[in-house]
């Protein structure tokens, strides 16, 4: 598999590349956003629960809400 040689195809357009290319910006841009906001969300979530341990399902909840702009940029790299 890994020594394989791998081949352009013959009709391959350029809106097919900049639709590729496209989606491929949207779902890196997504996961650079997702990441920039975890961390200070996931900070204050650990200083919450620090503070008041039954706020566990809270900080949890606050620090997955991020992912949900992956989810969106993966769909957009399906979708084009």
């Amino acid at each position: 598999m890994i020594a394989s040689s791998v081949q352009a195809e013959a009709n391959a357009s350029t809106v097919e590349a900049y639709a590729n290319l496209g989606a491929g910006i949207a779902l890196g841009l997504a996961g650079i956003g997702t990441g920039l906001s975890q961390g200070p969300i996931g900070a204050a979530a650990v200083g919450m629960i620090a503070e008041d341990s039954s706020k566990f399902v809270n900080g949890l909840i606050f620090t997955a809400l991020p992912e949900t702009i992956v989810l969106f940029g993966f769909l957009a790299l399906f979708l084009l």
